[in-house]
């Protein structure tokens, strides 16, 4: 991650310091309070009226704190959209192997990943919004970021539907970079939705939805 230490300001880049090891926990939880600061900020009011200010009062911290892990706004949103979606590829991927490994098929695995997504959209609903309105955008500084963690997650449910294809639970003429699309962007989407418009209803109706239409489509 792209991170200086020294003037408090500007949009340079540098080289970040090196921790002593009893200050890397410390400095992983300020990261996170920042994070969690900006998502919540640039959700409520955009990105570009949410000031480093605003971010650093949210998070409580003094504002050089925040051009210390971060060189500027930019590289603060850039990595909180990696570490973000990083932390949904894991989700998915723990889900899949978890259930393989319990004797379930592709098939099973896709729909344990499903569940997973719903689980981790509903504990970080701002992320997600932040991250699906991005997709829309093309003339940002970290398209090329946003292009890589989308591959990474998109990897996970790719390589589970390779792995169906290959043990004969999915016909050999699936499109699997196509499918996987479809099936993250129907998580993020039906997960938005129910966050927005229908609270009243339980993860587990979302997913039962979900479900029956991977069981019923892919599964078949």
């Amino acid at each position: 991650m792209s991170t200086r230490s020294g003037n408090g300001g500007g949009a340079g880049t540098g080289t970040a310091p090196v921790a002593h090891p009893r200050t890397a926990p410390r400095r992983t939880a300020t990261r996170r309070r920042l994070f969690d600061a900006a998502v919540t900020l640039i959700a409520e009011q955009g990105f570009s009226a949410t000031t480093v200010d605003e971010i650093a009062d949210r998070a409580g911290v003094a504002k050089g704190t925040v051009y210390y892990n971060f060189s500027s706004k930019n590289v603060l949103y850039e990595e909180l959209l990696r570490d973000g979606i990083d932390l949904l590829a894991a989700s998915l991927r723990t889900a899949a192997d978890k259930t393989v490994a319990g004797g379930g098929t592709r098939v099973d695995a896709l729909d344990a990943m499903i569940r997973a997504g719903l689980d981790f959209i509903a504990g970080a609903p701002a992320l997600t919004q932040l991250y699906v309105a991005e997709l829309w955008r093309t003339n940002r500084t970290w398209r090329a970021t946003l292009t890589s963690v989308r591959g990474h997650a998109l990897a996970v449910v790719e390589s589970v539907l390779q792995d169906a294809v290959r043990a004969g639970e999915l016909s050999d003429e699936l499109d699997v970079p196509l499918t996987a699309s479809a099936l993250l962007g129907m998580v993020l989407i039906a997960a938005l939705d129910w966050q927005s418009f229908q609270p009243e209803r339980s993860v587990e109706e979302v997913h039962a939805a979900l479900s029956q239409l991977v069981q019923g489509r892919v599964g078949a």
